[in-house]
């Protein structure tokens, strides 16, 4: 699983580096996505296969790391969810303002800000456990983080309530727009006589939205529920207890879902592939190659 999300997640971040066509806001937030899931892959899939043998053996100060480390990334997975699906509501309901309303320049912005609040807020989050990395321990060679219930409240709202309410709220907006836009063309069509194929369009496009939405929202959900049960339920959270191993792998593994999620839908990560895995990036000029 850690080789998977960190060869799925370079390959993201290959393609849109390398291929200049790939240079869009959408892409820059896809970019950063991916960066966030292959280090999830890349730095802690490893570490807690390490901690499956039972016994922590890396020190205080890696034992803090890690679990700063890892709240950091976890939310700044979500927070680049959210902004993809708030650049996908206003390239869909407002596209004649799109290009002037996300822009590089913004979209590296909201990037860099979700990044950094990624790191002040888990930092206040963990501020006592960073201070004594060993304070939570019963005996040597336990690596151990406990939040209460109340802080445990306030994390999963802003890390999992509300993120999963934003993106359903506007991808269901999404949706609407689709299906309303799917029939019009299907009215418009018919005045012209052609309603068979305007038919076969119109559901071809609602099924599409549907299926789009659908996925986004129930891998998120059957990812990250399990992770946040315990702070739901109102208990304090422990990595011996609450974080379970099926819990914490399942929330690992929506890094490994998120570039077949927001990636493999695009036909342009498929020939992308094509020319990384065939080796003919390293030719002169294979950075305008046409991908779209």
């Amino acid at each position: 699983m850690s080789f998977l999300t960190v060869a799925l997640n370079l390959l993201v971040i290959i393609s849109i580096s390398h291929f200049r066509q790939l240079h869009t806001p959408t892409n820059l937030l896809l970019l950063s996505l991916a960066v966030s899931d292959l280090l999830v892959g890349l730095l802690l899939m490893p570490v807690l296969i390490l901690r499956m043998g039972g016994c922590w053996f890396l020190g205080s100060f890696i034992c803090g790391l890690y679990y700063y480390t890892s709240f950091i990334l976890t939310s700044a997975s979500v927070g680049n969810m959210v902004l993809i699906s708030v650049d996908r509501y206003v390239a869909i309901c407002d596209p004649l303002c799109y290009p002037t309303k996300v822009t590089q320049k913004r979209v590296k912005i909201c990037v860099c800000l979700c990044w950094a609040c990624s790191v002040f807020y888990n930092g206040v989050i963990l501020i006592d456990f960073l201070k004594e990395p060993d304070r939570y321990n019963s005996c040597y060679g336990e690596c151990v983080v406990v939040i209460n219930s109340v802080t445990g409240a306030a994390d999963v709202m802003l890390t999992f309530v509300g993120p999963i309410v934003v993106i359903i709220v506007l991808y269901m907006r999404v949706f609407v727009v689709a299906v309303s836009q799917a029939r019009a063309m299907r009215s418009h069509i018919a005045i012209v006589k052609l309603q068979g194929s305007a038919g076969v369009t119109a559901k071809k496009s609602e099924r599409k939205a549907a299926r789009t939405l659908g996925v986004v929202v129930v891998v998120f959900l059957m990812c990250f529920f399990p992770y946040f049960y315990p702070s739901l339920a109102s208990q304090d959270v422990s990595s011996r207890v609450a974080f379970s191993i099926f819990g914490v792998w399942l929330l690992y593994c929506n890094s490994c879902l998120n570039p077949v999620v927001y990636a493999f839908f695009y036909p342009w990560f498929r020939r992308s592939i094509k020319l990384i895995v065939t080796l003919q990036i390293l030719q002169p000029d294979s950075r305008d190659a046409n991908v779209l």
